[in-house]
C-alpha cells in the first residue's frame, strides 16, 4: 500500500491534519506499518501539489486538509485496481536464505531454525492479539498478519526439505 493511497482514504472520511492522519493510519492498521509524521506531512505535500488533497485555513495553529475530486477519482481507481505480486515489498526471508546458501561458512539449517522460532513467536503474539476486542479492519489486518506468518512457517518447512535433498551436509 502507498501512504499516498492511504491518507487519501482517511481524507476520504474527513479533513484532518497531519497528526489526525497519523493516529487514524495507526489505528486503521493496528500499527503494524508505523507512519512517520515527517512522511505524512512530506506525502501532503506532493499530494497538494498533485491537485490530489487541498489545504484549509489553518485551525489553532493546525492546517487541515481535504481531498479533492481529482484525489477522489486517484483513490477510486486504486480501490479498483488489485495489488500485483510485484508490487509488494521484496521477500526479505527469502532474500537471506537464497544468499545463505551460496554464502560458504553459513550454517543454513540453523537461519531456517532462527526464522521459525521468531515466525512461531511473532504467530502466537498474533494469535493473542485475536483474544482482544477490536474492530473489523484491525482484525482483518491481523488475520492478513497470520495467514502470512502460517505461510511462511509451511515455506520454511518446504526449505528444510529442500535442503535435505539438494545441499549435502545439512541435516
Amino acid at each position: 500500500m502507498s501512504v499516498k493511497h492511504g491518507l487519501l482514504a482517511l481524507l476520504e472520511r474527513a479533513p484532518m491534519y497531519g497528526y489526525q492522519l497519523r493516529t487514524a493510519f495507526d489505528s486503521a492498521t493496528g500499527g503494524t506499518w508505523p507512519l512517520n509524521i515527517g512522511q505524512v506531512y512530506t506525502t501532503l505535500s506532493r499530494l497538494e501539489r498533485d491537485d490530489l488533497v487541498a489545504a484549509l485555513p489553518e485551525n489553532e495553529g493546525q492546517r487541515p486538509y481535504k481531498i479533492t475530486p481529482h484525489g477522489r477519482n486517484e483513490l477510486k481507481k486504486w480501490f479498483a485496481t488489485p495489488v500485483q505480486r510485484s508490487d509488494r515489498p521484496r521477500d526479505e526471508v527469502a532474500i537471506k536464505l537464497a544468499l545463505a546458501i551460496t554464502t560458504p561458512g553459513v550454517d543454513v539449517a540453523k537461519v531456517v531454525m532462527t526464522q521459525r522460532t521468531a515466525t512461531m513467536r511473532t504467530l502466537q503474539e498474533y494469535t493473542r492479539l485475536k483474544t482482544q476486542p477490536g474492530d473489523l479492519p484491525w482484525l482483518l489486518v491481523l488475520d492478513a498478519m497470520i495467514f502470512q506468518g502460517e505461510a511462511e512457517l509451511r515455506w520454511l518447512d518446504h526449505c528444510e526439505a529442500s535442503l535435505l535433498r539438494y545441499v549435502p551436509g545439512t541435516s
